[in-house]
């Protein structure tokens, strides 16, 4: 119970697209949908919160780290935040799939079920916070 109120929120940040890709996008819900769970606090006072993201078939995100500097905006990156400002927070994220790009250059990409665990330090807990997910997630078309 004590658990519920120590969960950190959650900020899924995504780099928005501009001109004729931003044409191609669905809206964010229909291609990507978040879920936060939060682990019993350890007995050391940290937690683990695990981001779960289902994409949709044929489509993708960018990883993080994406591999290519012109994309690096466009990368999945989860923050953690408190009414507390919090320090140490560890963000584990997957490898991610290379693409093979001769005109870009290479990047890696999530697809599919991609899990991103952050863990959050014991003197985050000083005041009550509460986790949420909040968007926007952005998918991105099929390649090629």
């Amino acid at each position: 119970m004590k658990s519920a109120f120590r969960i950190a929120t959650l900020a899924l940040v995504f780099g928005a697209l501009t001109g004729a890709a931003q044409a191609q996008l669905k809206k964010s819900d229909t291609v990507v949908k978040a879920e936060a769970k939060a682990d019993k606090i350890a007995a050391d006072g940290s937690q683990v919160v695990t981001v779960t993201l289902t994409i949709d078939k044929g489509w993708h995100l960018y990883a993080n780290p994406v591999g290519n500097g012109d994309l690096e905006d466009n990368r999945v990156a989860v923050s953690v935040a408190s009414k507390n400002k919090l320090q140490d927070v560890k963000v584990d994220y997957p490898a991610g799939t290379v693409v093979k790009d001769k005109t870009l250059g290479d990047y890696k990409i999530y697809e599919g079920v991609v899990t991103v665990k952050a863990t959050v330090p014991p003197d985050a807990f000083t005041a009550p916070i509460l986790g949420t997910v909040a968007p926007p997630v952005r998918g991105y078309p099929p390649r090629g």
